[in-house]
Order: structure tokens, then C-alpha cells, then sequence
């Protein structure tokens, strides 16, 4: 684990009933174009909770803030946000946290 501790987003995505298969084409776009660009974005899963049909969730892990900042202004990010907003349900939960930092042995 680094010194620093890692700048980790959750965002939650409620999709409008038939619109999942279109906002995970979007998502796995961003997914594989920040991954394969920023060298800040450390990892970018998409994913779909068990027993739910409408839910996305992404979890995403940078560097740093600074390099989540750089991630929302990447030619790739526009289409994702604007290409996703009219296949929502509800404006998405999105939250931010730092890695804790491991106590010593």
C-alpha cells in the first residue's frame, strides 16, 4: 500500500428500466479508456449488485484527488456524463473516502 492514502469514488447509478445495457456500454468505455490513459487511475470496476436489475455501481481508485480531478476533464468523461444523465432513474449517490491506513504490527 502507498504512504499516502489512495482517493476512492462510489457511484451509485439508479437506470431507468431498459437502459441498463446502454449505461454499461458508457461506463465500460470510461472504465477502459481512464485505465488505459491516466496514469492516475489505479483501478475503475463497474458493477451490478446480486439481485438487482437496475443498479450500477462504479468503483473507482486514484493516486490522489488531483488525479480524480484530471480524470472528470479527459476527452473520454464528457460522453459518459452526458451520454448517461437522460438513462438515470434518479441524480446518482456518489461518495468519496480515502484508504485507512493499516495499523503497524
Amino acid at each position: 500500500m502507498a504512504d499516502t492514502p489512495y482517493f476512492v469514488v462510489i457511484a451509485e447509478f439508479q437506470i431507468k428500466p431498459g437502459q441498463v445495457p446502454a449505461f454499461l456500454a458508457l461506463a465500460h468505455n470510461d472504465a477502459s479508456e481512464s485505465l488505459a490513459n491516466e496514469e492516475g487511475c489505479l483501478t475503475f470496476d463497474v458493477l451490478t449488485p446480486e439481485g438487482s436489475e437496475d443498479l450500477v455501481v462504479l468503483h473507482e481508485v486514484y493516486r490522489d484527488r488531483a488525479a480524480f480531478e484530471h480524470h472528470t476533464s479527459m476527452p473520454h468523461y464528457a460522453p459518459f456524463k452526458e451520454g448517461s444523465a437522460p438513462l438515470l432513474a434518479a441524480e446518482p449517490k456518489v461518495r468519496f473516502f480515502l484508504t485507512a491506513e493499516r495499523p503497524s504490527a
